[in-house]
């Protein structure tokens, strides 16, 4: 059994390693599944053709199913910096940086990033992603 089958009992903590994982694995359905039906996924530092947010569980399937089925980026590590708690059990802070390779054998391209997870009942009801997308811009994923 995932740790994904059990929604409600997830800590922030939790549901930021199935994060991770899901962004690791390029897993549209998986990474949309943490999210409440309401939940908003914003991007304060977008890079240019990228949305600046989605709004609703459905809108973060559909958005990242387009941005990782557009995209030929391969992630092949997401290097957890730190997680920090906070007063707020509902929220916790995440310093990651994201390694990939652009396939078949293009540039190899690092994306640093800060996450603010809002989790309530398990579920994400808000995420602060921001993500350094210059990393990326050399590496034409």
């Amino acid at each position: 059994m995932s740790h994904l089958d059990t929604p409600a009992g997830r800590t922030p903590a939790e549901v930021l390693s199935c994060y991770y994982q899901a962004m690791l694995d390029k897993a549209a359905d998986e990474l949309a599944d943490l999210y409440a039906i309401e939940g908003v996924h914003e991007f304060p530092f977008t890079p240019p053709g990228f949305p600046a947010r989605f709004e609703g569980r459905e809108a973060v399937r559909a958005g990242y199913r387009a941005i990782w089925g557009a995209s030929s980026a391969e992630v092949q590590e997401v290097r957890r910096i730190a997680a920090y708690e906070t007063t707020d059990p509902e929220v916790i802070i995440a310093e990651h940086v994201v390694v990939g390779r652009v396939l078949p054998k293009g540039p190899a391209f690092t994306v640093p990033g800060l996450l603010i997870l809002r989790v309530r009942d398990g579920a994400i009801t808000r995420v602060r992603d921001y993500m350094d997308g210059s990393g990326v811009v050399g590496a034409r994923v």
